[in-house]
């Protein structure tokens, strides 16, 4: 190797290992302080839309294998620094039949609560939970694809405690909305969608393909804000269309 190609080759591994603190510094934001995640379903609407990229803390609840890539790390029942959610929190957290998955659900049931749905209610503990017309709430209707949209209620349900949240309701009969009674085990969470009637959260076993009880361990972050949103559904090969398509009405958006 040449003088001159010996320079090039010392310049270069000093910009690399220049770099190098940098890059550890956002790898160790990542797991420790936040994370970035897209939202590609309507499961959760009308709080999150299709094309929504989220923002989800990680130390509210503490750390466990899940916190990190890959989920790299040893499986334990309960989280370093654990702190447990409370109900109405959307969080982001690894599906529990396949690890690799993420998933966001609101919250529902603690462990030891007993939830049921009964004629598209929700009852929590053996209570009805409240649940009024939400007027102020913007109701494009529930989207299944292509930007196809299907009309639907739009309600406030009110957890005990009295934290609200909105909901989309296409129907109040059916299997999800008539339930066993569901009794959270110890250690685990029950999460449901706010689009009642087109999510597959914890009132459908992980054997049928849906979510069932989530563990604790499996949970990743605490959603926050929404940092962006495209409503790439709607779009057409038109470059107009792409940039119309962005939501800047929901840039750093906070989630509840």
């Amino acid at each position: 190797m040449s003088f001159v190609s010996r320079l090039k080759a010392n310049s270069f591994i000093k910009e690399v290992l220049s770099l190098l603190p940098i890059v550890l510094t956002v790898l160790v934001a990542r797991v420790v302080l936040a994370e970035p995640y897209y939202v590609p379903s309507g499961s959760m609407e009308p709080t999150l839309e299709i094309g929504d990229d989220l923002i989800a803390s990680k130390f509210p609840y503490g750390y466990s294998r899940y916190s990190m890539w890959f989920g790299w790390g040893p499986a334990a029942e309960t989280r370093l620094f654990q702190s447990m959610p409370k109900r109405g929190d959307v969080v982001v957290f690894r599906l529990p039949r396949d690890p690799t998955i993420n998933y966001v659900k609101r919250v529902i049931g603690l462990p030891g609560d007993r939830i049921q749905v009964i004629g598209g209610r929700l009852w929590l503990n053996g209570e009805e939970l409240p649940l009024r017309e939400d007027t102020e709430g913007k109701n494009p209707g529930v989207e299944f694809g292509g930007g196809n949209r299907v009309p639907a209620a739009r309600l406030i349900e009110t957890l005990p405690g009295g934290r609200e949240h909105p909901i989309f309701k296409l129907t109040m009969a059916g299997a999800m909305n008539n339930t066993e009674i569901f009794e959270v085990p110890p250690g685990h969470l029950f999460m449901m969608g706010d689009n009642r009637d087109n999510s597959s959260d914890s009132r459908v076993s992980p054997e049928v393909g849906g979510v069932g009880y989530v563990p604790v361990e499996n949970l990743v972050g605490r959603a926050e804000f929404v940092l962006g949103s495209w409503d790439f559904p709607n779009t057409t090969d038109s470059v107009v269309s792409w940039i119309r398509a962005i939501r800047f009405s929901r840039f750093l958006s906070p989630i509840s």
